[in-house]
Parts: C-alpha cells; structure tokens; sequence
C-alpha cells in the first residue's frame, strides 16, 4: 500500500512539474533569454574560430572555451562581456532543462536533446562566470586530469574510449543537422534572408562537428595508447590539426567555420523560432 502510494505521490510531483515547465517554456520572456543567449553563443564561437585562424597561420593561443574568455577579458568591455556571456549563456541553459521538463512528456528523445544542449551551456557559461569573478580556467589540463583518473580505476581506460565515441556520435550529429539543415527546426528569418541563414547553418553546424568529431578520436587514441595526455579538449583537437599534413588546411576551413556558426547564432536570437 506504502509502495503504491509512493508511486502515485511520484507520478503526481512528476506531472505537476511537466505542466509548470511548459507554461514556462511559453511564456514570452523566454523569447528574450533565447535571443540573448544566442547572441552570447555566438560571440563565443567566433573568438574561438578566430584564435583557432591564429593557431593555423602560427599564432598562440587556447582555442577553446577558456582561450575565448581570456581574449574577451583583454577588451575594452572585457568585464561587461563576461559577464553578460556568463548570465546571458546560464538563464539559456535552465531554459534548456526546463524545455527538457516539458518534452518528457512527449519524447524522451528531445528531452535528452534539450538536456545536452543545457549541460552545454551551463559549461561555456560557468567558465565565462569564472572569468568575470577574476578566476580562470585550462580546458586542456582539466580534460587530461579527467582522463587520468579514469585510466586509473578499473575498466577506466574502456570508459575513456566510450566517452572518446560518444564524442564521435555528437560530432557527427552536428555534421548531420547542417547537412540535411534541421537546424531550420530552431530559426525562422524572414524570406529575403532565409539563404544567407541556410549558409551559415550549414557550413557553422559542420564545421563545429567535425572538431568534435576530433575531440572525440583523441579520446580514442588516448584509451588505446592508455596515455591520458593524448586525451585534449576543442584546443587541443584544433592544435592537433597542425601536425598532420593537410591539417592547415582543414583548421582554416573549421576556424571560417566556427566564426559563421557564430553568426548563425546571431540570426538565431534574433529570429528564433
């Protein structure tokens, strides 16, 4: 009897919070926390895609998370930025679970989908806060600490390589989406501009897959090799384009690459749908 009440009390908070999380998720403020966002997603990227254009024509630099908050911290508004990117990227990130709240009730699929996509955003946006409050951040040092501890339990080395393809199967989902531009589910611009937009989807939306798709191959290597070290973060992946042959090549493309995805975020918060 305990057992079943248990259940129904649990059925009931479960449904409860699906209904408070879609009226939410309609309310028109999350329109202005979408396109803010957005637009801080954006900025990010292209700092990014710009450090990693340094990195192919021999400049230094992190091209990651990390690196882009340090160069957003160097500018005049250095401090305003960071901090809008952290709360701006944060309040996207809860608007994210909340989605995932409400689409549990309808599919599992997008729940989780939206569920990525927070986890994502809060990552970028707890570094930009890091940075705002004076601290900072190795994106590289932190992957390869993470690896290590991994390959030091039991069955460790396994796990890395199974994070190494799930790393993989996110890549080449975001290859996916801007192939067959599904990303056209998330913006809706007006006709006139509806080609430009389907560009920078297109070529933003691959380009980000195929550094993941690299992030994750390392993570592989690393798991075959048992060396940790091997294992690196978006930096690394980037960094590691320039010691195989054709690797320059392939960097600029993805660099170009990640800034237009910057831009497509901007068209995103502007026009989301």
């Amino acid at each position: 009897m305990h057992a079943s009440e248990a259940v129904d009390a649990a059925g009931r908070a479960k449904s409860k919070a699906q209904d408070v999380a879609a009226r939410a998720e309609r309310h028109p403020a999350m329109r202005w926390v979408t396109g803010a966002g957005q637009v801080a997603n954006g900025v990010v990227h292209i700092i990014i895609g710009a450090i990693a254009l340094g990195v192919a024509f021999g400049a230094g630099g992190s091209a990651d998370q990390s690196g882009a908050m340090q160069a957003l911290k160097e500018t005049p508004v250095g401090g305003f930025a960071l901090w809008f990117v952290a709360i701006a990227l944060l309040a996207l990130a809860l608007l994210a679970f909340v989605t995932a709240i409400a689409a549990s009730r309808r599919d599992w699929k997008d729940a989780l989908k939206e569920a990525g996509r927070g986890i994502a955003y809060a990552a970028i946006g707890a570094t930009a806060l890091v940075a705002a409050t004076g601290g900072s951040t190795d994106g590289e040092s932190q992957t390869e600490t993470f690896s290590s501890q991994l390959m030091s339990n039991p069955f460790g080395t396994v796990l890395v390589g199974l994070i190494g393809v799930g790393i993989v199967g996110v890549g080449i989902y975001f290859v996916m989406k801007g192939v067959k531009r599904k990303f056209r589910e998330d913006v809706a611009p007006p006709a006139r501009w509806k080609r430009a937009v389907d560009g920078l989807g297109t070529a933003g939306y691959v380009a980000k897959g195929v550094a993941i798709v690299v992030v994750g191959a390392l993570f592989v290597v690393a798991a075959i090799q048992h060396d940790p070290e091997e294992a690196g973060g978006f930096d690394g992946a980037l960094q590691s384009l320039t010691t195989v042959p054709g690797g320059v090549i392939a960097l600029i493309a993805i660099a170009l690459g990640l800034m237009l995805y910057g831009v497509y975020c901007f068209a995103r918060g502007i026009w989301t749908r």
